[in-house]
Parts: C-alpha cells; sequence; structure tokens
C-alpha cells in the first residue's frame, strides 16, 4: 500500500477552458477492478467435485417477475424508486491511512443527487466492517416489492482488490453478494448500482495529448424464466485497476463530482451506461493534475470504467401518476 499523496495547485480543466486551482489529493489505495467470480453449480461439465459428495442440484428458488421476460428496459414505475446507501470514511483507525479531506462534500452532494431521482438516501460515515455488514444485511432483509431498484456508494480508501473500512479491509463481493437474487429475492430481476470511489493502485496515468488534424474539415469537435443470481449488477468505479484515483480536498473527488453533475444534468435524460460515459468523458477531459513540484506526480489524468451486467436498459425517468406496485 502507498501513502497519500497530498499535493497542491491543481488544474481543474473546464468545458470552457477556464482552469481553477485549488489542492487535491490522491485515494491512491485499491478497490477491485471486477467483482469476485460466479458460481458454477452442476454436477457435469468437468466440475470437480469433493470426494464422494453428492452432486449439486440446481435450486428451485421463485421470485416475482418485476418486467416482461424480453422488456427492453427496467421497470422504473414501481411506487418507490428504491434504497440508496452511502458509505462515507473520512477518518480511520489504520495508522497508514490518511484522512480523506474532500469526501464529505462528495457525500452531500451525492446524497442530494440520489434524491432528486426519487431515491430514499441514508449516509453512514467512518463505519467500521461489522456496522458496514449491519446496515447492508438489514437494506438487505427489507421488503423491495415496491422498489425500482438499488444504489450503493462507497467513499473510502482501497488497495489492490480490497476496500477499507474504519477499521479494516475488505473485498467488495463481502457487500454486494446479499442482494443477489437467492439472498433478496425482491430485487431479484432489478437494477442494484454500485459507486465506488477509491484507488485500485498506486500507477499513475501521463495520458496522451490529441491535436486535430490539419486535414480535417467537419468542425469543431412474458412467460416465466430462470435468471443467474448475479444478474442485475451494475460496478461503477473511479478508475481503472492498478491507478491512482484523485480527490480535490476542498471540491471533491473526480470521478464523485463527475457523477454528481451527470446525475443532476442528465439522470432523467439518458439512460445509466450513457450517462456513465459521460462520467468517463468529464473526468478524462476536464481534470489533469497540476503538481510541478513533483514531477512523477505532475499532468496525470484518470478514466473510471464499470462492470456491468445488466440485462436491459435503464432509464430514471419521471414517475407517472398513478403508480403500482409489481
Amino acid at each position: 500500500m502507498t501513502d497519500e499523496c497530498i499535493t497542491r495547485n491543481f488544474n481543474v480543466l473546464s468545458s470552457n477552458g477556464a482552469g481553477n486551482r485549488s489542492s487535491i489529493i490522491a485515494d491512491n489505495t485499491d478497490a477491485k477492478g471486477c467483482p469476485g467470480g460466479g458460481v458454477v453449480v452442476g454436477g457435469g461439465g468437468g466440475a470437480a467435485t469433493a470426494a464422494g459428495a453428492p452432486p449439486v442440484v440446481a435450486n428451485k428458488l421463485v421470485a416475482r417477475m418485476p418486467v416482461d421476460r424480453y422488456a427492453s428496459e427496467y421497470n422504473m414505475n414501481h411506487k418507490n424508486r428504491g434504497v440508496a446507501l452511502i458509505f462515507n470514511h473520512e477518518f480511520f483507525d489504520i495508522p497508514s491511512l490518511k484522512s480523506r479531506s474532500g469526501t464529505n462534500v462528495d457525500s452531500a452532494e451525492l446524497k442530494l443527487a440520489l434524491e432528486g431521482l426519487g431515491f430514499s438516501v441514508s449516509v453512514h460515515k467512518d463505519c467500521k466492517l461489522l456496522d458496514i455488514l449491519k446496515y447492508v444485511e438489514k437494506a438487505a432483509s427489507q421488503d423491495h416489492t415496491d422498489n425500482d431498484c438499488l444504489a450503493v456508494a462507497i467513499l473510502s480508501h482501497g488497495e489492490h482488490g480490497y476496500l477499507y473500512a474504519k477499521d479494516t479491509q475488505y473485498k467488495l463481493d463481502n457487500i454486494w453478494h446479499y442482494f443477489t437474487a437467492n439472498f433478496c429475492p425482491t430485487l431479484a430481476g432489478k437494477p442494484k448500482l454500485f459507486f465506488i470511489q477509491a484507488c485500485q493502485g498506486d500507477r499513475l496515468d501521463g495520458g496522451m495529448t490529441l491535436e486535430k488534424s490539419t486535414t480535417e474539415t467537419d468542425g469543431d469537435s412474458s412467460m416465466s424464466y430462470k435468471i443467474p443470481i448475479h444478474s442485475d449488477f451494475l460496478f461503477s468505479y473511479s478508475t481503472i485497476p492498478g491507478y491512482y484515483s484523485w480527490r480535490n480536498i476542498n471540491n471533491g473527488s473526480w470521478f464523485m463530482q463527475s457523477l454528481i453533475r451527470e446525475l443532476n444534468t442528465n439522470g432523467k435524460k439518458y439512460d445509466i451506461l450513457t450517462l456513465l460515459t459521460f462520467v468517463n468523458q468529464r473526468v478524462a477531459i476536464d481534470f489533469e493534475s497540476n503538481v510541478p513540484g513533483t514531477p512523477m506526480m505532475d499532468r496525470q489524468k484518470q478514466i473510471p470504467c464499470l462492470t456491468s451486467m445488466l440485462t436491459r436498459i435503464l432509464r430514471f425517468s419521471d414517475k407517472p401518476n398513478g403508480n403500482k406496485a409489481g
């Protein structure tokens, strides 16, 4: 694990070319870039089982179908939008982890953005792992029949496949497995969204300058069906595996601030994958570190990434009058 990098005179390149300077800090610890491996069920196909163990029998769990089998979009017309959990970590009991100045800005603004989309949001500050698991288990045990979806945001340090609670590290699958269809059947077939603000390593991205070509002439630029228990998840990470995730100590992290702006501006206009594409664009184009005193950290870039197991288009459109559950 590397130490947090505190830098000064950070330059934000706004869309109109105007630059703002402030102080930045890197979330230079890691969160796994992809969720944990799947579970293989079945007794054939070369899958090995313990000697003498009985063959694995496929489960026959049944949950309510929230949308027609081949519907192109998720049903977002339930009574409620759904539950959103924000785990905001600023201070840690682990001596090697420095405080995350600026994270409270991310947390407060993300809460408002999610509430603007209709979520019922709860914020949990500086939780120990057992407390995180308690809140997650409580949320998973709720009846989500009348809810469209679920959202979870984690703002913390991380490193090499792990995130940090106040007192220890953990893997993300310790959280999201509570919401798989077999453990939380009232969310079966519904979107489950995870937004992770944390580093995924200590590597830096120096970027590549693009120059306009001199030859450019086109101007400026319904029957019952079975689903996997791990379907309908989306994991959106602030950076790619192995790399820093930058955080401004005054204005919040590059990723979260870009996500918040997109949710506020286009949250009801674009589907979630299109929206997250433009989050990538904001982070990739509008931000660059300015650390001339530390050349290694100077003029660095960042690109978020996502892992999607969504099976339909997801839009946070306004709810029509006379909503009904189901």
